[in-house]
């Protein structure tokens, strides 16, 4: 029993993705045994809007009626609430391969951990037995016994070592063979989001809902609920890469892992998405918010308007108390897929936003045009 587990450890394959100007391959073990993954991709998006007019009020004169916390009077288009679709459903084609070895990975390390625990339960049941057998005597006057419970023991430690020894090596191996041009353009992108992450502040917007002008006498026509989220350089334990890992925390759903070449989206070990990066429509632009609350000190103050506005954009005076509010530029990107992503994160800063957004366009261009190349 002690030895089963090794009927459940296989040997795992690595992924080797070599971009180039030919085009990008990926192999799945061993090299040479390609798997093709292109397909004509999704152009690049970039936008600047610039023309919504957000706000994110907390108004607390009696003559005002007051918001519901954390929503947020907007200027724009609205998208109801902004969330992807479950992660089984939004895969790319085109990855399923490297999510079935990502599966084999997490069911294996799920397998010997469950071993695990059975060797030291097992271990426990051996040191209480030999406990007994001294208290009771008989491991005195029968040697063989104790004899045979110590070779019991020893034998589970040793088998407790070799499966935390496989467990750790549980992970899937991916090396990335770029040309220098496009690890360049990498690279940079990092370095923009390595920036982008020291935002004083990073919120994901979660909803954005429609509010009648006529009404609130607001310049925003729409509310939005976003929530603080922190972003950073990070990897999934299972993928194991010398290539710095982009994290993007999700409020309301899976968080995203941006890799070379696609995005996990990842809610557990067994449960995630692989999409490729050619799938991926990527907007960038900023956003004009009505700021109530502490303004971030990485943010700038671009205008000024009043809690309640005529149409003209002058104070509206049947309201007692009417004062201005400061409008600030916050930084603006977001992501989604025909599959089901889709998320729109928010930032204090709009200078490394507009870098970050500049920098991943251009990288995410450069591998829409290899992987028509080699489609």
């Amino acid at each position: 029993m002690a030895w089963s587990y090794h009927k459940r450890v296989k040997i795992i394959p690595g992924i080797h993705l070599n971009f180039s100007k030919k085009g990008i391959s990926t192999s799945i073990g061993v090299r040479g045994a390609n798997i093709n993954f292109g397909k004509t991709g999704t152009y690049l998006n970039t936008s600047i809007l610039g023309l919504g007019l957000h706000n994110r009020q907390k108004l607390s004169h009696n003559s005002i009626p007051n918001l519901p916390e954390n929503l947020n009077p907007i200027l724009c288009e609205t998208e109801d609430n902004i969330f992807s679709s479950d992660v089984e459903e939004i895969t790319s084609q085109d990855m399923q391969g490297i999510k079935e070895v990502i599966l084999t990975v997490q069911k294996q390390a799920l397998d010997l951990k469950n071993d695990l625990l059975k060797i030291k339960k097992a271990l426990g049941n051996s040191k209480l037995r030999r406990i007994a057998s001294y208290f009771l005597l008989y491991g005195i006057i029968k040697k063989d016994i104790s004899e045979k419970i110590k070779e019991d023991i020893r034998l589970q430690k040793e088998v407790i070592i070799k499966i935390q020894n496989k467990i750790e090596k549980s992970y899937v191996e991916l090396d990335v063979e770029f040309e220098d041009e496009i690890q360049a353009e990498y690279e940079n992108m990092v370095l923009a989001f390595k920036n982008l992450t020291k935002s004083q502040k990073i919120w994901d917007v979660t909803s954005s809902h429609s509010q009648d002008t006529k009404i609130t006498r607001s310049a925003a026509s729409a509310l939005i609920d976003k929530r603080e989220v922190q972003f950073g350089i990070k990897s999934l334990p299972y993928i194991k890469t010398r290539f710095e890992v982009l994290w993007l925390k999700n409020a309301n759903g899976a968080d995203l892992y941006i890799y070379p070449n696609f995005i996990i989206m990842h809610s557990s070990a067994l449960q995630f998405a692989i999409i490729g990066l050619n799938e991926i429509n990527f907007f960038h632009s900023y956003s004009r918010f009505l700021e109530t609350g502490t303004i971030p000190s990485d943010t700038k103050i671009i205008d000024k308007t009043w809690a309640k506005v005529n149409k003209n954009g002058s104070p509206d005076k049947r309201f007692k108390g009417n004062y201005q509010i400061p409008i600030v530029q916050y930084g603006e990107i977001s992501l989604s897929t025909n599959t089901g992503l889709n998320e729109k994160y928010h930032f204090s800063n709009y200078e490394f936003t507009q870098k970050f957004g500049s920098t991943f366009g251009g990288y995410k261009t450069l591998i829409n045009g290899l992987t028509q190349i080699n489609a």
